[in-house]
């Protein structure tokens, strides 16, 4: 296949998936890496895609939102491992946040049947995973539903949100960066997370590294309010440092090793925010 060829193929898949990675580019059409990275370089250069870290989205999507279907798929093993670190950080008989996402989703049913927690939620989804758990206090938090999140937002929600003061927020973001902070393509939606980053004494950022460098319309936040990321390995040690240099602490969970807060993957960064 010649490189136009290919470039009009990565061009297709960037825009019925949202957007397309190196790696799988590399392996789908039998070529480097550093093949796939010209291509995509050409394809910012004519305007048609812009790059963002490992990959690539259609340009002018910047307001891109995959379905929930699409992002329960994406990446699953990574959010799975990313899930079963965060049970570590639910306090003891405390009070938990947990924003609308897939990978806090999973941290919700991981959550073990003896945990004695008051939870409060604006996601139906996870609302819906709790209702029968046996030792958690559930409120739903209420408002307008978004359908592509199934995500409460708009006045009821802030409200909510601004009346309560939690010991753990876990949020999620569809991007995060040093240089732009935590991202989301919904402006509602980000109103709300930032209302949850308030409303914690400690903020966790559950992300996979695919969300590292990525950057949506709405912005809800820095990097300076996480105490906490966990990801995943695919963000690499130096990425890592400059998060840490904001002062957040990062945990890298393994992929092939069992889940450990060794030096190797975690570093001490701020503790609690009272």
């Amino acid at each position: 296949m010649y490189a136009p060829e290919r470039q009009q193929e990565i061009l297709r898949l960037a825009r019925d998936g949202g957007r397309v990675d190196v790696v799988s580019l590399a392996e789908e059409f039998q070529v480097t890496a550093e093949t796939i990275r010209r291509d995509l370089k050409a394809l910012d250069r004519a305007g048609l895609v812009q790059r963002v870290h490992g990959g690539a989205i259609p340009a002018g999507r910047l307001d891109f939102e995959p379905d929930l279907a699409e992002r329960e798929g994406t990446a699953a093993d990574e959010k799975d491992r990313i899930a079963q670190a965060a049970l570590a950080e639910l306090p003891s008989d405390g009070t938990i946040v947990l924003d609308a996402g897939t990978t806090v989703a999973r941290l919700a049913a991981a959550i073990p049947l003896e945990a004695a927690l008051t939870a409060v939620t604006h996601s139906l989804p996870i609302a819906a995973r709790l209702a029968d758990h046996p030792g958690i206090q559930l409120h739903l938090v209420g408002g307008r539903v978004r359908h592509r999140t199934r995500a409460a937002v708009d006045a009821w929600a802030l409200r909510a949100y601004g009346e309560i003061r939690a010991d753990v927020l876990f949020v999620a973001a569809n991007g995060f960066s040093v240089e732009h902070g935590l991202t989301t393509p919904d402006l509602a939606e980000a109103a709300v997370k930032r209302a949850a980053v308030a409303a914690a004494r400690r903020v966790v950022l559950l992300a996979d590294s695919t969300k590292h460098g990525q950057e949506h319309f709405a912005r809800f936040g820095d990097l300076s309010d996480v105490d906490l990321l966990i990801t995943d390995t695919g963000l690499s040690p130096e990425d890592a440092l400059a998060i840490e240099r904001k002062g957040t602490e990062v945990l890298r969970v393994p992929g092939t090793e069992p889940l450990s807060g060794s030096a190797t993957d975690r570093t001490n960064g701020r503790k609690d925010r009272s």
